[in-house]
């Protein structure tokens, strides 16, 4: 398995969808609204979905216009009044950089048709995405149109966006399913979570597969990497950053200059130097000489501050400290080979997590195994730039999704059977709130211990986003529940 073998292109990317009880049940009951190409128009929430995820062609996005358009920063989700994504961050043509709103529709006239031209809360909309059309609405913003911009085919996009974990959750109470539930033995419960894991892990890797199809396999892995280190606020940023490394990569540089290059192509280097930490400013007057050299050669592709979030973020997480690591993993040259050697290897499930720590861990940083930021004050006790738990979420998200849809696409069963077992194994990952909530309401549940894996985790929150964010907090209409006790006997029969 090499990146640089041709991309095969399946004859059927759907089959990607794995053909279990709870993918069939998911489609019956409609939580997924599958469509059909060139069948019918996409619902609104769908389209955004897409722009969400931005699973669009990105470099091929211009107005109706003709003016090309750069998304920095898709914007968050507003599940209140007003615009759909707020805090954007796009440049139109050859203007600055803008933040603001992003409001969906399906026509061009929904923008007068649902008055939003008329509405105080819609004056800070800097786009109008439309699924198709070809003259933008009286007095609207700059309108881009996105049916011929997908990355695949609507009914792929369908079938897989509702993978990602939801922004809210039913109020805090159990779910009509508890019971049903609980009266699973403990091995069922396994497998039906399992079973819904499965649409989670082959979500990511047919986000891989699209993207692959673009850019190549090993520039799709860079980008999920990125993705991944910026978490949630800052995940697109840092996709942007990636999208553009054949631009800023060079081969032959050391992690310290591609440090500085990426910190000043980000935006996140400093713009003065203080005397508040001595440690900290010798390497800030080391970075801004080494950047200071190049800045014009890179003016093109710098991304404006303001697309970073720096708020409710642990200190380890920080943007600057996740792009130092980065730079590491890019001197490197091997890391992608050293993650198919790795894919290839016969390992204990054991040793699976310390057995990839080892391949992304940075052996040392003389400045960033000692400092959270680049102003902060010097630690008493080194950090290393990555830790167990940061692997984790890196493997099952990025790693072991990218190679399990390779060995598809090379039609090497040996090692996808390979891969799909050590997401099933794969210990779980760090709680946190939507786990903790999802526990409670849908198992009667609060402890973390109750979901031993990592696919034990992934197939509750799919549950959550196939089901419990399609309903109510009194569970109306949702079809789960028939699930739960439908699935002692499906298992029987089995």
């Amino acid at each position: 398995m090499t990146t640089r073998e041709p991309f095969r292109k399946s004859k059927d990317n759907l089959s990607l969808a794995p053909d279990s009880f709870y993918a069939q049940w998911r489609l019956k009951n409609g939580a997924i609204p599958f469509l059909r190409e060139n069948q019918e128009t996409p619902p609104e929430h769908l389209l955004q979905s897409i722009w969400q995820h931005q699973r669009l062609l990105r470099n091929q996005l211009v107005t109706l216009d003709g003016q090309p358009v750069r998304i920095l920063h898709p914007g968050f989700l507003n599940r209140a009044g007003g615009p759909d994504f707020s805090a954007a961050v796009i440049r139109i043509g050859d203007a600055p950089p803008c933040s603001g709103d992003v409001e969906v529709d399906i026509h061009a006239n929904g923008w007068r048709a649902h008055s939003h031209d008329r509405n105080p809360n819609f004056r800070n909309v800097i786009l109008h995405v439309i699924w198709d059309g070809e003259k933008p609405a009286p007095n609207s913003p700059a309108t881009v149109a996105i049916s011929k911009k997908l990355d695949s085919p609507i009914g792929q996009l369908s079938l897989w966006l509702n993978s990602e974990s939801p922004e809210n959750f039913p109020e805090r109470l159990r779910g009509k399913c508890c019971s049903p539930l609980r009266e699973l033995s403990a091995e069922k419960l396994s497998a039906l979570l399992l079973d819904a894991a499965q649409i989670r892990f082959r979500a990511k890797a047919a986000q891989f597969q699209a993207r692959a199809r673009l850019v190549g396999w090993e520039q799709s892995l860079w980008e999920g990497l990125f993705r991944a280190l910026g978490y949630k606020n800052n995940s697109w940023p840092m996709q942007s950053l990636a999208e553009q490394r054949e631009r800023w990569m060079s081969p032959r540089l050391s992690a310290f200059d591609l440090q500085a290059r990426l910190f000043g192509v980000s935006g996140l280097l400093p713009s003065e130097l203080t005397r508040a930490q001595l440690s900290a400013d010798g390497y800030l007057r080391r970075l801004w000489d080494r950047w200071w050299r190049e800045r014009e050669e890179f003016s093109e592709c710098l991304l404006p501050r303001s697309v970073w979030r720096f708020s409710g973020q642990r200190p380890a997480n920080h943007p600057q400290r996740r792009l130092a690591l980065a730079a590491h993993w890019l001197t490197k040259d091997r890391l992608v080979n050293a993650l198919e050697r790795w894919c290839a290897a016969s390992l204990d499930d054991e040793f699976l997590s310390s057995s990839l720590l080892e391949i992304l861990q940075v052996k040392n940083d003389e400045f960033w195994f000692w400092h959270w930021t680049m102003k902060s004050a010097r630690l008493k006790k080194a950090q290393p730039l990555i830790g167990a738990a940061r692997v984790t979420d890196l493997a099952v998200n990025v790693i072991l999704p990218w190679l399990w849809i390779r060995c598809v696409e090379g039609k090497n069963e040996k090692l996808q059977n390979r891969v799909e077992h050590r997401f099933n194994v794969w210990p779980a990952a760090e709680d946190n709130s939507v786990l903790r909530l999802a526990r409670e309401r849908l198992l009667g549940n609060s402890s973390p211990r109750s979901l031993k894996t990592a696919a034990a985790q992934q197939g509750l929150i799919q549950i959550v986003r196939d089901f419990c964010d399609h309903s109510n907090s009194i569970c109306e209409n949702c079809g789960f529940p028939g699930l739960a006790r439908s699935w002692n006997s499906v298992e029987t029969a089995k």
